[in-house]
């Protein structure tokens, strides 16, 4: 076979190559076999890869047993959670790019024959699916999983957002700190990715639509022995992907990243998805913009409601029968032919899967909704585009019409929350937090959970260009285009001015003439750089905006 580690191990010409690897243990035995690297982005600061050494041991058995030589290899891993609400946001989006350039340079430099990917949140299985596509070479993500549901909280097992929500709770006299001290101990009794449907599990899910995850692997709990099992199986599976030529573009295409959409919007995933697949998109050379967003996400139907948008949590949709069950359903409406890691097509792998609880999970001719899981606008305040999620959002909160009340920073809009400056039929705007001007395009997770916890949810909105975590709910639009810092129209809004919200009509207006807009943005000036040394202040120089994905270009044309 001619893999790629055989380049750089022929004798007698690479018998130092072969040296150095000797200096480590390595035999001719295990150099005469496909190179297999591991990309591992385990560690002890992020919930979601604590367990991820341990997969890591199982991925290397099952390398092993198939006849493969498993090296493994560090990758960045931040924790979403543990970044809110602070200056450490900003950085959470950038390794997205970092963790996708770190495993190209390792493979090639190396000569790696194949990739497993090893990851469970927010921007590292992206930012391993993005290296995956530009690679093109033989690849699997292995999941670490997620977390069990903690005590009961608000009619619902709780999790990581209850603290937030609690707080504002609080801070309004309706728990004592007793209860709320309680909370703290028993919200996340396990390690893994968080247990409701935000970015990391929607991710993950994803993932295992578009092909590059085992069937059923994305919501195995982290610590299931289930889990082990997979990593495992996963290991076996890459050496022969190395045998069979099964490269990742026969995956990452135009049919499976459609797919794994449609499987985003049938779950009502994260709004982050709408930041990340143009992101893959652009890696394996294909076309996902934001009018194909539209068109995926408003002709999907809604069938598997979870945390945040009913009380089951992400566990108890792997018991609904998970991914596969919602792919089944969607059948019709997906590229049943897409090949897969497996070997076999999406409809291959799919054909025995059965759902197990219509209280989760519903069929395509009973869906929870008919469409519009994720949702793009557009108007006068949005040119590009915005993203919103009318799974997450009540009803009654479809449209909403008020007074904005501005802020130019996430800091500003939650020391305005918390001392009660927010009143009812406002929309907050929280501005220059875009991918260029925040920069990273921080969350806005804790002001959405604030206003939640202080009753404010079903009486406010908030319109910002930075982004929400996949557990918000409430009325909320984020990743406006063009961001404040570029001189969109998000930059002209005045304390007072009227913003209409209507999401069955796709529209986001500031309702004061546009002769007024185009005035008050003459008159603008961009803001002083936040960050002028640093990796951020190299990102914020070359990020594309919101509805490109944020990536870094790197392609000459």
């Amino acid at each position: 076979m001619n893999w790629r580690s055989r380049e750089v191990l022929q004798r007698p010409d690479y018998a130092m190559h072969r040296a150095l690897y000797k200096s480590m243990g390595y035999s001719d035995y295990d150099l005469d076999r496909p190179i297999i690297g591991i990309a591992n982005s385990g560690n002890r600061i992020v919930p979601g890869h604590y367990n991820l050494d341990l997969v890591s041991e199982y991925v290397q058995q099952g390398i092993l047993q198939a006849g493969g030589t498993p090296v493994e290899f560090g990758v960045i891993a931040a924790c979403d959670g543990v970044a809110q609400g602070h200056t450490g946001m900003h950085y959470i989006l950038p390794t997205r790019d970092l963790i996708a350039n770190d495993i190209e340079l390792m493979m090639q430099a190396h000569r790696l024959d194949a990739v497993v990917l090893l990851g469970s949140c927010d921007k590292i299985v992206p930012g391993m699916l993005m290296a995956a596509a530009r690679l093109d070479l033989p690849a699997i993500l292995v999941a670490g999983g997620p977390m069990e549901g903690g005590c009961m909280f608000d009619d619902r097992a709780a999790d990581t957002t209850s603290l937030t929500e609690g707080l504002g709770m609080l801070k309004e006299g309706r728990i004592g700190l007793d209860e709320y001290l309680e909370l703290e101990d028993r919200a996340t009794p396990t390690c893994g990715s968080c247990s409701f449907l935000g970015t990391a599990n929607t991710m993950c899910c994803m993932a295992e639509a578009l092909g590059m995850s085992l069937p059923g692997s994305a919501t195995i709990p982290a610590t299931r022995a289930e889990r082990l099992r997979v990593a495992q199986s996963s290991g076996r599976r890459i050496v022969d992907m190395v045998r069979e030529g099964h490269h990742a573009r026969r995956i990452i295409n135009s049919a499976g990243l459609e797919n794994a959409i449609r499987l985003g919007a049938a779950i009502g995933g994260s709004t982050n998805m709408a930041l990340h697949f143009p992101a893959i998109a652009y890696e394996a050379e294909c076309d996902i913009g934001m009018d194909e967003l539209e068109r995926l996400c408003s002709t999907t139907p809604y069938l598997a409601r979870m945390n945040p948008a009913a009380a089951p949590n992400v566990p108890d949709f792997h018991a609904a029968g998970g991914v596969p069950a919602v792919m089944r359903e969607l059948l019709p409406l997906l590229h049943g032919e897409a090949l897969t890691v497996t070997g076999r097509t999406v409809a291959e792998n799919v054909a025995k899967a059965q759902a197990t609880d219509d209280r989760i999970i519903r069929s395509l001719s009973a869906p929870w909704s008919a469409g519009g899981a994720l949702a793009v606008l557009r108007g006068n305040l949005a040119p590009d585009s915005a993203i919103t999620k009318p799974a997450a959002i009540h009803p009654d909160m479809q449209t909403f019409s008020g007074r904005a009340i501005c802020f130019d920073g996430e800091e500003m809009a939650i020391e305005a929350i918390m001392d009660g400056k927010v009143q009812a039929g406002e929309v907050v705007v929280i501005r220059y937090e875009g991918p260029k001007g925040g920069p990273g395009m921080r969350e806005m997770y804790t002001a959405m959970k604030l206003l939640y916890g202080r009753g404010l949810a079903l009486k406010t909105a908030v319109v910002t260009d930075g982004r929400f975590s996949g557990t918000n709910n409430g009325c909320f639009v984020g990743h406006v285009s063009p961001e404040a810092a570029a001189g969109g129209p998000i930059a002209a809004v005045r304390d007072g001015d009227r913003i209409a919200i209507d999401i069955p009509q796709r529209s986001l207006h500031l309702e004061i003439p546009e002769l007024e807009i185009q005035k008050r943005l003459e008159t603008w000036k961009r803001p002083a750089p936040k960050f002028t040394r640093g990796y951020l202040a190299l990102y914020s120089r070359l990020a594309e905006s919101a509805d490109k994905g944020a990536v870094i270009r790197h392609r000459i044309p």
